[in-house]
């Protein structure tokens, strides 16, 4: 686990309570914020799974679509992205593309994994968000996993419907 500051537990349990949101939106238990330099909090998103099963809607990929249409580039440079859970290989290129310069996760993608099983619903990618950041050109710190025991207990009971 990486150290964090208070400010990055306090945001990422904002992150948490989006998920919860998500969950009592019908959708999967995954949430996500994007936070300036100066602490506010600039975009929220839920998982938009639901209704269309729509396989790409993770909040993180939501979250950069909706910062690269309103966000300048300085702004998302020093922005901070905060998940639920680690961004998968497709959320993690939309984060890298849309320029946000920092990541916050909570619930690794390996842990995550063993979670969510075989569901046929989240299929996922065990490769670290790290690796697809270090692939690129530009460096983008990342944080975690952190409060991964909270970030679990989002997913208790889900994925055994």
């Amino acid at each position: 686990m990486d150290s964090a500051s208070e400010p990055d537990k306090h945001f990422l349990r904002l992150s948490f309570a989006v998920a919860r949101r998500s969950l009592m939106h019908g959708n999967h238990p995954f949430g996500c914020i994007i936070v300036g330099a100066d602490g506010n909090v600039l975009i929220e998103a839920e998982n938009g799974y639901m209704p269309d099963h729509d396989g790409t809607a993770h909040a993180e990929r939501l979250a950069a679509t909706q910062a690269c249409r309103t966000l300048g580039r300085e702004v998302l440079a020093s922005a901070t992205l905060y998940s639920s859970a680690e961004p998968c290989a497709m959320c993690s290129g939309a984060i890298y593309w849309a320029g946000i310069g920092r990541v916050v996760y909570g619930l690794g993608e390996h842990r995550l994994r063993g979670i969510t099983g075989n569901h046929p619903e989240n299929p996922t990618l065990d490769l670290p968000c790290r690796d697809v950041f270090a692939s690129g050109q530009r460096s983008t710190e990342v944080v975690g996993p952190l409060l991964e025991d909270e970030a679990a207990a989002l997913h208790d009971g889900m994925w055994t419907k």
